[in-house]
């Protein structure tokens, strides 16, 4: 797989984006109304970012029925992963994303234990 730096730090330089990376690299897969959940957003703008990440070919998904699941291309090169868990590691600790991982741990219907209503 090649990624274009470019297309990477395109994808970094978004608060939105790197927010849905950073609970992606933490939980591996998530679907897009648990995503939404934790970054209390509209799902519209959300799927947008996902978009995005997954046209840049960061992410995969996979349709269940009908939610969409995503996850961290793990066919990502060494330089491209390295950077995104540098990156990651630096906002772990901050704001909104200290939230977004509370919001999420304390989401009642998520999938696999209801689903996403």
């Amino acid at each position: 797989m090649n990624i274009k730096p470019e297309a990477l730090f395109n994808a970094l330089s978004d608060t939105t984006r790197l927010r849905c990376l950073a609970l992606l690299r933490a939980e591996g897969e998530l679907c897009v109304c648990e995503i939404t959940h934790a970054l209390d957003l509209l799902q519209p703008r959300i799927s947008r970012h996902l978009a995005q990440l997954r046209e840049s070919g960061l992410l995969l998904d996979e349709r269940r029925g009908q939610w969409v699941y995503y996850r961290m291309n793990p066919q990502l090169p060494a330089w491209t992963d390295a950077v995104i868990a540098t990156s990651l590691e630096a906002v772990r600790d901050q704001e909104p994303y200290l939230t977004d991982r509370r919001r999420l741990e304390t989401m009642v219907e998520r999938p696999g234990r209801l689903c996403c209503a």
